[in-house]
């Protein structure tokens, strides 16, 4: 069975009893407070348990982290993403990158589902500051020497890092599980033309047309004035393709539009939901038939919505994982 998300079936893969030699010692894994919900998926496909340690808060807010193994001479992987509150998990993966870099860890692999401030990529405007930067330099200054991520906002966020990294992709776990639903008469549609080359791949993936919502966004205004459909959506059922939701303004009239220019049904698909009460309300009181998204973000089962799939990145990690581990390719994964 092949791992989801990728093209690679563990099964048919002769080489990977063998042993593959590395420098690093054993994979040792570490989940952080917002990466619990991956831990048991990426530990039964790695095969490996997790890593002890105990983290505290003192009243002054200080995060304390101690570890409960040596990991002296060891391949690390901290596991941790960048969800509410932000901060605190983003300062605690910086606190325990520190600590296994000073138990004399053999190589320090930071994984971060969803990466904070990726919208932070560039000077817009006078007087502003690059934050994804800011955030890489922060990860290499800890002491990480390899990073993993899922779908960053802006590809340039890769060159952010001096490090070695791999910025995978949720596309072919989130188009698997839409190829196999065979929605008729399907229409892939950008929130945004920022969106569009992504778009396109969903469009030759699942042999579908491609349109675009076009919007201009009103001075400061957090919801985006839409103005127009590039393509068709009449009499077509829809899926709303974009990498992350994070108030719903841009979903919200992506859908209206949608609906205005005669689209049938109506699904999301998306990779980060950064979902807040405000958002959960507005996707709440949209009318579609289902809403996909992945668990970079943890989304409680008390949370999600009765039309909402939440779909796990977890073996895919973890098979990324083993691979770093092993200095195997992991483009292999996907054919590329």
């Amino acid at each position: 069975m092949k791992v989801p998300g990728t093209k690679y079936d563990p099964e048919r893969d002769m080489t990977r009893d063998s042993k593959y030699r590395t420098p690093f010692g054993d994979l040792k894994v570490f989940f952080g407070s917002s990466a619990q919900h991956l831990k048991a998926s990426i530990c039964s496909h790695a095969g490996v348990p997790a890593g002890k340690y105990e983290r505290r808060t003192f009243s002054n807010e200080n995060i304390f982290i101690r570890l409960n193994e040596s990991v002296r001479g060891q391949d690390v992987y901290i596991v941790q993403s960048m969800s509410s509150p932000v901060h605190d998990n983003f300062m605690e993966l910086l606190i325990m990158i520190d600590a296994v870099m000073r138990d004399s860890a053999g190589r320090v692999n930071v994984v971060i589902p969803y990466l904070t401030y990726g919208r932070s990529d560039k000077k817009d405007q006078p007087r502003v500051p690059i934050t994804a930067r800011l955030v890489a330099n922060m990860i290499e200054t800890a002491g990480a020497d390899r990073y993993i991520t899922v779908d960053l906002h802006a590809g340039q966020i890769q060159g952010f890092f001096n490090i070695p990294g791999d910025a995978i992709r949720a596309f072919y776990l989130l188009s698997d599980y839409v190829r196999d639903k065979r929605i008729p008469d399907l229409t892939i549609v950008s929130a945004d033309l920022g969106y569009a080359k992504p778009a396109r791949n969903w469009g030759e993936a699942l042999e579908a047309p491609v349109a675009l919502v076009e919007k201009r966004r009103v001075d400061n205004a957090e919801r985006p004035e839409v103005m127009s459909i590039i393509g068709s959506v009449e009499g077509r059922n829809v899926l709303l393709v974009d990498d992350e939701v994070n108030t719903g303004g841009s979903i919200v009239n992506a859908v209206n539009i949608c609906r205005e220019y005669g689209a049938r049904d109506v699904y999301l698909a998306f990779t980060h939901g950064f979902l807040t009460k405000l958002t959960y309300e507005r996707l709440s009181s949209l009318d579609v038939k289902e809403i996909i998204l992945t668990d970079t973000i943890d989304q409680p089962a008390e949370k999600r919505l009765p039309n909402m799939t939440v779909l796990s990145v977890g073996p895919l990690l973890a098979e990324v994982m083993m691979r770093a581990h092993e200095g195997r390719s992991v483009g292999e994964l996907f054919n590329e």
